[in-house]
């Protein structure tokens, strides 16, 4: 019994050197250690209203442990979406017509989930970048003059993340009306944050993402560098509770974020477990 009991031991212990050394692999492999990392977006200790700028239900998944750790720390969240992503894939589950309420019902899931107030538009999904960034950009000033958020969060204005238009007018729109507005009167917005990708895992995109493939540039400056990194290992499963209420866009997490369902979430928490961002100065 004594000699199992020293098996059982040697075999646990292998195990976790194993699992060790598998994380510590993942997060070499797609995180650069001179990217600083933080526990939080914000500094404040008061409470802070911060807003997010997206084209499609589902865009927040992508700042989704980030928004988790703000409303833990007693932030107002404010969810603004364009579009009900009605031309997106349906999973099978809905007929093409229904799909774009369908999105609005998952989307007000996930807000219920974070305790966000949403602000839902009627924009043409995937058809942006037809209407007129001066329509956009009146939307973006009317939603801070009235939810009056010190923060906001956004995509890039340059690749959109990965490379869709959408993506790209949306976050030019909210860009603009910041750095035309910033510092004047009572504007309240103290700071832009875009989400983007470390280098490696642009890298590591490229090379198993088909969206990513297809998608992003292949020439020009592509996503900004990241100032910092926010950790989101704590949030993870919540995280997952909100991917799983976007129902028909599971085919699209599967390409946004490969082998999360084959891999534990021990592991997969512990290298998925920053998201980061680029300030706009």
């Amino acid at each position: 019994m004594k000699q199992v009991g020293i098996i059982i031991l040697v075999v646990v212990l292998i195990a976790m050197v194993l699992l060790a050394g598998l994380m510590l692999w993942g997060r070499f492999m797609l995180h650069n250690s001179e990217i600083p990392v933080k526990t939080q977006l914000i500094e404040d200790t008061n409470s802070q209203t911060v807003m997010t700028f997206f084209s499609h239900p589902d865009d927040e998944i992508a700042v989704g442990g980030t928004l988790l750790s703000l409303k833990e720390a007693g932030h107002r969240i404010i969810l603004v979406c364009l579009t009900k992503g009605e031309a997106g894939p349906t999973g099978g589950l809905v007929e093409r017509e229904n799909l774009g309420e369908t999105r609005a019902t998952e989307l007000h899931q996930v807000a219920d989930i974070l305790g966000a107030k949403l602000e839902l538009f009627d924009f043409p999904d995937s058809g942006l970048k037809e209407v007129p960034l001066d329509t956009l950009k009146q939307l973006a000033f009317e939603m801070i003059q009235k939810h009056q958020p010190d923060y906001i969060i956004s995509y890039d204005s340059r690749v959109g993340l990965y490379g869709h238009p959408d993506h790209v007018m949306t976050s030019k729109a909210i860009e603009e009306v910041f750095l035309e507005n910033k510092g004047i009167g009572n504007f309240p917005v103290k700071k832009l944050f875009q989400l983007t990708l470390s280098p490696k895992q642009i890298q590591i995109a490229l090379k198993i993402a088909p969206g990513f493939q297809r998608n992003y540039p292949k020439e020009g400056p592509g996503l900004p560098i990241p100032d910092f990194a926010v950790k989101t290992t704590p949030y993870f499963d919540t995280l997952v509770k909100m991917i799983e209420a976007h129902a028909t866009q599971q085919e699209v997490f599967r390409d946004l974020l490969p082998y999360r369902e084959e891999t534990p979430s021990i592991i997969y928490s512990r290298i998925f477990d920053r998201e980061y961002f680029a300030e706009v100065r």
